[in-house]
């Protein structure tokens, strides 16, 4: 098999490991709380604690990788990752868990970002790569898919930090494979330089608004303490904005966004993440406390949905070929917005059959348009960037799950506190807030589809040949936008250097 192919392996392994670890932990939730003690609050530090360092950092990894080359930073983060998990494994508090879980978001940090980028880098034929890139989305779907599952196998029958051991026999797999298969590339266009004062106040408003929406029901939503917090959140905010604006060599850079394709993909891709995180997080627990599934029962229950997405992730390419990428991506996002209407009728009552149809339904949506939206969003952009933007896009995933599972579950605590506060029993009082959570999601997600549909319009088809930045600009008007941002970035890159 030829290295390239190869090198698809070990990035593949990579993605399935983090992906694994953004829900493996879902379901054997009730079986850590039991072992250690934990509140609700101490579960969802436990779950966030992960996505809050992926998230932070996720950008910073990206132009690490550009700059100081894919394959370093692949090692770098693959090595964080995996020691973090067996330190995870072996936690015997929740405070120790919850600092590998960060430990481990870092790790993520570092190796997510070189995934895309460096099969962007690999394959220089776009049919090899839109192939490498659904292979990437399948693998992603298939540790949605074994996550839950081997979540519940293991909490059910094992000690539950197995979920997190199972991460050094694969990272290992994974070096071996990509020592000989990966080779090293960056963006030399690049200055050597890391904006920390973009990346410390991120940093600073990311954890400010999850904290703030964690543990303002239990603290109370108009105390100093939570007020406090979401006014630092806004002011770092901004003030991270402005710094973007003004560095010579920003995080993000801010003429990215002046892409249709690529501000719109997105933000589709956070309204998106937004929906499944929270649904994993939260029907995990409602699988479980409500209807009384065992750990493997309600993992086997998330197989399904999971196995759609690789299934419609893997004819995606074709379909889009032929419907264009603004309606296949429109088309799935109304197919996860009918699934959640589905989970927001469901009562205490459900069965594994009444469960189905949410699960498909959402499954196949999700499956429809991840592949088009990665090619779009990534095509929108020169290939010497694809790092940076192939952060972005996981980082926006990230933020968005992050911010789904703590924005529903502010949502669902406060609406089953007041339901029990009018004497409304446990569980019907969960429901209620969950359905409103879900309420939420599917207005959102709907949303997202109009939002797709208007952005992607311009999106270049799968069929095209072009493959770098001077094809796309012979390719005509359907990738016009292609150049235009490589000409915007050359010229804030002159300036920039004017100024210096």
């Amino acid at each position: 098999m030829p290295r390239r192919w190869w090198a698809l392996v070990a990035v593949a392994l990579a993605t399935f490991m983090t992906y694994l670890d953004n829900n493996v932990t879902n379901v054997a939730i009730p079986t850590i709380q039991r072992s250690l003690h934990l509140s609700v609050a101490g579960l969802e530090w436990v779950v966030s604690s992960y996505l809050l360092a992926f998230a932070a950092l996720l950008l910073a990894g990206g132009k690490l990788a550009d700059v100081y080359g894919r394959r370093r930073v692949f090692f770098a983060g693959l090595a964080v990752f995996t020691l973090a998990s067996l330190g995870a494994g072996l936690a015997g508090s929740g405070g120790v868990l919850i600092a590998m879980r960060l430990l481990q978001g870092i790790g993520a940090a570092m190796l997510v970002p070189t995934t895309l980028a460096i099969i962007v880098a690999t394959f220089d034929d776009l049919r090899e790569r839109t192939a490498a890139i659904a292979v990437w989305t399948a693998i992603g779907a298939m540790a949605l898919a074994f996550g839950p599952l081997i979540g519940g196998l293991i909490s059910q029958h094992l000690h539950w930090g197995w979920i997190f051991y199972i991460n050094v026999p694969v990272g290992l797999v994974t070096a071996a494979i990509a020592l000989p298969a990966v080779q090293e590339s960056r963006d030399t266009s690049a200055g050597r330089h890391l904006d920390l004062p973009g990346l410390i106040v991120s940093a600073i408003a990311l954890f400010s608004l999850v904290y703030a929406l964690i543990e303002g029901h239990d603290k109370g939503w108009t105390s100093g303490l939570i007020l406090g917090a979401f006014a630092l959140a806004a002011v770092a905010a901004a003030v991270f904005m402005l710094i973007e604006a003004r560095s010579e060599h920003p995080m993000i850079p801010l003429a990215l966004f002046r892409s249709q394709v690529f501000s719109g993909g997105i933000g589709i891709m956070m309204l998106w993440a937004f929906g499944i995180f929270g649904i994993y997080f939260f029907t995990s627990i409602y699988l479980q406390e409500i209807l009384g599934f065992s750990p493997t029962k309600a993992g086997l229950t998330f197989l399904p949905m999971a196995l759609c997405i690789a299934l419609f992730a893997g004819i995606s390419g074709p379909l889009a070929a032929r419907m264009g990428a603004h309606r296949l991506v429109a088309l799935g996002m109304l197919l996860n917005a009918a699934g959640l209407v589905l989970f927001a009728r469901l009562g205490a009552g459900a069965t594994f059959a009444d469960l189905m149809p949410g699960f498909v339904l959402f499954g196949a949506g999700s499956g429809l348009m991840q592949v088009p939206l990665t090619n779009a969003v990534l095509g929108a952009m020169p290939r010497e960037r694809s790092g940076i933007a192939s952060a972005i896009l996981n980082n926006s995933r990230e933020v968005a799950g992050l911010l789904g599972i703590t924005v529903i579950g502010a949502v669902l605590r406060s609406r089953q506190g007041a339901a029990l506060r009018h004497g409304v029993l446990p569980s019907p009082a969960f429901l209620d807030g969950y359905h409103a959570g879900l309420v939420v999601t599917i207005a959102l997600v709907i949303v997202g589809a109009a939002v797709g549909y208007l952005a992607l319009r311009r999106a270049p088809r799968p069929a095209a040949t072009v493959t770098d930045v001077a094809a796309a600009a012979e390719a005509g008007p359907a990738v016009a936008e292609l150049p235009a941002v490589a000409e915007i970035l050359a010229t804030e890159e002159a300036q920039a250097g004017t100024r210096a």
